[in-house]
């Protein structure tokens, strides 16, 4: 539903007003029920709004690719083709991944990470299930576990596995074209109007 909103006002379906409206209800909400009669009340600009295909068939895509960084950097940012299995090395290097435009395979997608005395930061969009198993030696990892009940073959899933010697695995979700600073202002915003229990405005259509 999130994904579908941010569509929505990529194509100036929405103002930026509307939008925050929106995804503040679409968060609150708890049922499947429920969403679909928020997106009801965009009323006829729902016509126009389109199903998000998450996973893609991308002939060019690698069953296994290696990823090595030593005493340097590189971050995979824009439209890129996910393998299969990445197996990412890193030693004294900063490697930032950022899965938000990439091309992802239906199923899970496996991330195979060694880093030594690295900085590692994933970089997610919110419809992307993610599950973290990663051992620390002198490091710190940040654990996420999103995965549906019932789990959709058709979607993708980020299945992260190794270890982390004295480094950091950092693990953010952002909105397509949102930068960090503009994720941090909603992610607070959010919280303190979750803390204070704000009243959330109906939305149109709604009685």
């Amino acid at each position: 539903m999130i994904a579908r909103l941010t569509e929505c006002y990529q194509q100036d379906l929405l103002d930026i007003d509307e939008l925050d409206r929106l995804l503040d209800q679409a968060h609150a909400l708890g049922t499947i029920a429920e969403l679909d009669e928020l997106v009801a009340g965009l009323g006829e600009s729902t016509a126009a709004l389109p199903i998000a295909k998450h996973a893609t068939d991308d002939p060019t895509r690698l069953q296994r690719k290696y990823l090595t960084v030593m005493f340097s950097s590189i971050e995979r940012t824009g439209r890129w083709v996910v393998p299969r299995t990445l197996v990412a090395r890193a030693m004294f290097a900063t490697v930032v991944l950022d899965f938000r435009d990439a091309s992802i395979a239906a199923g899970t997608t496996t991330l195979d990470l060694s880093s030594t005395f690295g900085s590692v930061e994933l970089v997610l969009p919110p419809w992307l299930a993610i599950n973290v198993d990663v051992a620390s030696i002198g490091g710190a990892v940040e654990e996420r576990h999103r995965l549906a009940r019932d789990p959709d073959p058709t979607e993708p899933v980020l299945h992260v596995n190794g270890v982390v010697r004295f480094g950091n695995l950092c693990i953010t979700t952002r909105l397509p074209g949102e930068s960090p600073g503009q994720a941090r202002k909603r992610e607070k915003r959010e919280r303190r109007e979750l803390a204070a229990g704000r009243a959330l405005p109906p939305a149109r259509g709604q009685m």
